[in-house]
């Protein structure tokens, strides 16, 4: 029986994806729910799994294609008999001749095997090996932009190693340290990209300051940190603190939680809180549904998870999708102070940033306290600067005298 390797259907937010890296080849054995290819989408990479137990029969698509909804990657033979020790009793013609000019060795083999067949054709049209490439694919998977770039490194030091006397004395000879690398921008960088210079060009962007005092939180922190702990098994955080404060300032301020649709203002009535997250393949932000329905334990907790399903590559697109506010905290970077850029559709951003022990006048004497600048950036069209200012105060007053949420003043 054969089983089509398909893409998988994707939201309508999502047109199409990049193919990663195939983790099997033609003549492979799977079994049901292993990862047979990687798809790269604007939001997320998602693994393709294997529905049956079966043999790789055919590949028709390398990695680096574009595809779409329900195209076919490849088709498995369930009915096929896999030996774990057996070479594959089929492959392609331009695999096997790849594979024949190439692999010279065990070792060279081994790396071989991690390259896609267009890569080892590659490979065999020019005489290379794959050993002498530097791989920067997944699992050290050989990718075509590797060999390619060898190639123009190749290039350039053949250049530069032409006799002098047939040089023209006005051009400079490429010096040896100095290669420029071209590498295609990946799926999501694009996307980032491009939604940032949307929000750029469609929306009045204008970004309010205040500084807070954290010293109430933190000692907070410090009294119940071990009894939340036992109590939840999950670590009091700062960021309880602040999705809880925003969420709050958000009730006051409707218009925070609302976003643009054409002529329309749409007010949500609900609150998705997207907490930026940074990522290996750049910033992600998932979303806490409902965040205004969750307690403090039940925050940290979602975002402590969610922070490591992205770095792994793990978040579903529902995860990434919608929202009504953001979060951003650079603080964990260093910065002082910065303007973050509104995640369309939505109309503001909140931006955290370090921590930093200062001298301020309270009840008329100096003392030093952890203060931190906070920062919201906001769409003119819908947000006077009114209501933005008096949402950042909203926060401030609460974080400053968390007692506040509980006695709703």
């Amino acid at each position: 029986m054969q089983v089509e390797i398909k893409v998988p259907v994707l939201p309508e937010s999502v047109a199409e994806g990049t193919l990663g890296d195939w983790h099997k080849k033609v003549g492979d054995s799977v079994a049901v729910d292993e990862n047979i290819v990687d798809l790269e989408t604007d939001k997320v990479v998602l693994e393709i799994v294997a529905s049956k137990a079966g043999v790789i029969e055919s590949i028709a698509f390398e990695s680096g294609a574009t595809v779409k909804n329900g195209d076919v990657l490849g088709v498995i033979n369930t009915e096929a008999a896999a030996s774990a020790t057996a070479a594959p009793q089929q492959e392609t013609a331009e695999t096997s001749e790849a594979e024949d000019d190439t692999v010279t060795g065990a070792e060279e083999s081994t790396a071989a095997s991690r390259a896609s067949p267009a890569v080892r054709k590659l490979l065999s049209e020019n005489n290379l090996s794959a050993e002498d490439i530097p791989a920067t694919g997944k699992k050290g998977a050989l990718l075509k932009a590797d060999v390619e770039r060898y190639l123009q490194q190749q290039q350039s030091v053949a250049k530069a190693d032409v006799p002098a006397a047939v040089t023209p004395p006005a051009v400079a000879i490429p010096s040896a340290g100095r290669n420029d690398r071209r590498v295609p921008m990946s799926r999501l960088r694009a996307k980032i990209a491009e939604r940032l210079k949307q929000a750029q060009n469609t929306a009045a962007l204008l970004t309010t300051f205040n500084e807070v005092n954290l010293k109430p939180m933190m000692d907070s922190r410090a009294q119940y940190r071990d009894a939340f702990e036992k109590a939840h098994g999950v670590k009091l955080g700062m960021m309880s603190f602040f999705t809880s404060a925003a969420v709050e300032a958000l009730k006051r301020f409707p218009a925070v939680n609302a976003s643009i649709d054409g002529d329309d203002i749409v007010y949500h009535d609900y609150f998705d809180i997207g907490i930026a997250v940074s990522s290996d393949r750049g910033l992600v932000v998932p979303i806490l549904r409902d965040a205004d329905q969750m307690s403090y334990a039940e925050i940290e907790s979602s975002i402590r998870d969610m922070g490591t399903r992205a770095r792994d590559g793990k978040l579903g697109i529902e995860e990434l999708t919608g929202g009504t506010f953001s979060i951003t905290n650079g603080g964990i970077f260093g910065s002082m102070l910065s303007t973050p850029i509104l995640n369309p559709p939505q109309s503001a951003i909140l931006g955290m940033h370090s921590i930093q022990q200062r001298p301020v006048v309270v009840d008329g004497e100096i003392v030093v306290r952890p203060m931190m600048y906070l920062a919201l950036t906001y769409d003119h069209r819908i947000i006077d600067g009114k209501e933005a200012v008096q949402f950042l105060v909203t926060i401030k007053n609460v974080l400053e005298d968390p007692a506040r949420l509980l006695l709703g003043v």
